[in-house]
């Protein structure tokens, strides 16, 4: 079977937006690890692939990335040289290797010229950014150009945690544990993408397409929840139901979740054609990943949209 992998960090040291800034309960070793393997190419990440079968690893800058820095100037010049570099990486392995652009958001219309210019010079396939940049959210008026820029240049964007928290949440007060890929990521870029829902940016851009990790961040399962609450509120200003959205504008990926049992339930609710393949490499397990979706219980057709087809639709890659 073939398979793409759709959410795969690399890191760039030199970078000021280069590795995260440790801030959960991760423990030292895996740290070290990961940091191995965020800058490898070939060593550690092509020999990964090979051994257990992932055709193409569809690259994107680790986080907090962009959204880790405050000035604007330096998010633009760190946005080129990492989506520069990452297309070099693509150009030295075209058939392994795809990738996400990185965007300035401090600067709407730097964003713009940048996602133009990755997309249309270098060959990048979308964008992806890691949840709000300092404070502000995509469903803010300035990031309107973006949007529009998205839907001409027919390109995703991949919302991902990973920013740097916005404001304390009193709830993980005292938790460090809760803190980041746990739980507090999920639900904060699970509320993220829900802000864009609800503040109308697919009513206003219908041919958007927003993809969310790690099973869609809890999303998927919350779906008639959402349609039954939304449906008694005195204002309902959306053109469809919360959860039309979903399988439409937003799709997610398999990213970190191997769960026979979510992806069951993803399938049910948004359908086989908006989930993609991925491993969430090097933070998580690729064999794991792969042994995951090979035995899921879903029919071979729908394995297939998984790892592959609906990445390759979406992409715009040839079979």
């Amino acid at each position: 079977m073939r398979f793409i992998a759709m959410e795969e960090a690399f890191a760039i040291p030199e970078l000021q937006a280069g590795f995260p800034v440790p801030r959960t309960e991760t423990s030292a070793r895996w740290i070290k690890d990961w940091g191995q393997r965020l800058c490898d190419y070939t060593t550690h990440r092509l020999s990964d692939m090979d051994e257990h079968g992932i055709d193409i690893q569809v690259l994107s800058l680790t986080a907090p990335g962009i959204q880790g820095l405050t000035d604007a100037r330096q998010a633009v010049t760190d946005a080129r040289a990492a989506n520069d570099h990452l297309a070099e990486v693509i150009a030295g392995h075209p058939d392994r290797f795809r990738g996400l652009a990185a965007l300035p958001l401090q600067d709407p219309e730097a964003a713009v010229a940048e996602l133009r210019r990755a997309v249309g010079e270098l060959g990048l396939s979308g964008a992806l950014v890691n949840d709000h940049t300092t404070g502000t959210y995509l469903d803010d008026p300035r990031y309107e150009p973006v949007w529009a820029a998205l839907e001409e240049l027919h390109v995703p964007l991949y919302l991902h945690p990973g920013a740097p928290p916005a404001e304390p949440w009193r709830v993980l007060a005292g938790r460090p544990e809760l803190q980041g890929p746990l739980w507090s990521w999920g639900a904060e870029t699970g509320g993220h993408a829900l802000r864009l829902v609800f503040g109308g940016v697919f009513d206003r851009h219908p041919r958007a397409t927003l993809i969310l990790g790690h099973m869609g961040e809890f999303l998927p399962f919350q779906l008639a929840r959402l349609d039954s609450r939304y449906a008694r509120q005195e204002h309902r200003p959306l053109t469809r139901k919360p959860s039309e959205y979903f399988g439409r504008n937003i799709l997610i990926t398999t990213s970190g979740v191997c769960s026979p049992a979510a992806l069951a339930g993803a399938v049910l609710a948004i359908g086989a054609d908006a989930i993609m393949f991925a491993v969430d490499y090097p933070f998580e397990d690729t064999a794991e990943a792969v042994r995951f979706l090979e035995q899921a219980p879903v029919s071979d057709a729908d394995r297939a949209k998984i790892s592959h087809r609906n990445a390759e639709r979406l992409l715009h890659l040839k079979p």
